[in-house]
């Protein structure tokens, strides 16, 4: 597994797990952001927030957050 910021560009993926604290996790999962859920990463530069696409939304992480992130890669 990987953290969602280690993706790159154009990669496809699904949300293994999301770790921390209660208040982090009730924010991304109310997002949309859940285990088994797929996404896209459309941007991926550093020190910029990372952009995703998943369930017909575009949103964007902080890197703090994607640290708590993990995935599985998906094969293009």
């Amino acid at each position: 597994m990987k953290k969602i910021s280690e993706l790159k560009k154009d990669s496809k993926a699904v949300i293994a797990s999301i770790n921390g604290d209660s208040r982090f996790v009730n924010r991304i999962t109310s997002i949309g952001l859940t285990p088994g859920c797929s996404i896209s990463i459309i941007k991926n530069e550093k020190r910029r927030p990372l952009l995703v696409y998943s369930r017909d939304t575009m949103i964007a992480l902080n890197r703090r957050e994607c640290d708590g992130i993990e995935v599985e890669e998906l094969a293009v």
